[in-house]
């Protein structure tokens, strides 16, 4: 089996037609795109609101509710986030919702999770942005745990829980995916995770390399194995982009990239779609199949 290929879906401000504000049915075309283009996975981000450094706030529908709309109009496509973030929901609700999740969507779930690091949206919805990487190694731990079939009692600084389990337990068992790149989380990622992803790149370079090498030392310390996948921006020439990303590649070259990659040991390639449309999607599922 080659590299799985999935894609992006639009969330906020900036991702909808002409740059706009997506609606349901704008996501569910690129979903929808992917499913019939023989995609493997699509993927939704988790923000709040976005800030950039102008002040200028670009809003985000909320994406767990997205992702399980997904999973009902599709049948087929691996489903994921990208990554969720653990400030914003505690780890039993987390894992509880992940159980069902799964069960909607008859196993297609990729659990992608990280520790967060938008301050802006953290201050506008009055979560703490002290100790996120404290914060999240608990959560990480009680997420798996439960998610794995433990009933687990765990009393740490920030989170607590006892005697709690998944009733009913999901059908599969769900994949772990983290996102992160210091040591502390590349720790975090071995002990806990079955998936791991660097992101966003255009062609391999050597900050991919690092990030790689870097999973390889921390699972060859652990004695664990965990999947590489990365995160890619992908631009169709011939569709306006709002704001095009320097890091773009036009999708004529995606068929080289794939190899690229393939050579760098990555199994699941995760593309943001540049315009986020069901016209670029299709454009990258012909060319997965060159």
């Amino acid at each position: 089996m080659g590299m799985k290929i999935g894609v992006m879906l639009p969330l906020g401000a900036g991702d909808g037609p002409d740059g706009g504000m997506p609606g349901w049915k704008d996501v569910r075309a690129v979903a929808e795109a992917a499913e019939q283009g023989g995609l493997d996975s699509v993927w939704i981000a988790d923000h709040f609101l976005y800030r950039d450094a102008q002040d200028q706030i670009y809003g985000m529908h909320e994406s767990w509710t997205l992702l399980t709309a997904v999973a009902a109009v599709t049948s087929r496509v691996e489903l994921g986030n990208m990554v969720l973030c653990a400030s914003f929901r505690d780890p039993g609700l987390t894992a509880k919702m992940a159980a069902t999740l799964d069960e909607v969507s008859a196993g297609r779930l990729i659990l992608g999770v990280g520790a967060g690091w938008h301050d802006p949206e953290y201050e506008a919805f009055g979560l703490p942005t002290d100790h996120r990487v404290g914060r999240f190694e608990e959560w990480l731990e009680i997420v798996a745990r439960m998610v794995r079939g433990e009933t687990v009692t765990y009393k740490g600084t920030y989170y607590e829980v006892r005697e709690a389990n998944l009733d009913p337990a999901p059908p599969h068992r769900i994949p772990i995916l983290v996102a992160g790149a210091r040591p502390r989380m590349m720790r975090l990622t071995a002990q806990w995770a079955d998936m791991y992803n660097t992101a966003w790149y255009g062609t391999p370079n050597e900050k991919v390399e690092e990030r790689l090498e870097a999973l390889r030392q921390a699972t060859a310390a652990a004695g664990t194995t965990v999947t590489p996948t990365a995160g890619i921006i992908v631009r169709d020439p011939d569709q306006p982009a709002a704001e095009p990303s320097p890091n773009a590649i036009p999708v004529k070259a995606l068929p080289e990239a794939i190899t690229a990659y393939e050579k760098l040991g990555v199994e699941h390639l995760i593309i943001s779609p540049e315009p986020m449309t069901p016209q670029t999607v299709e454009q990258i599922a012909k060319a997965k199949g060159q």
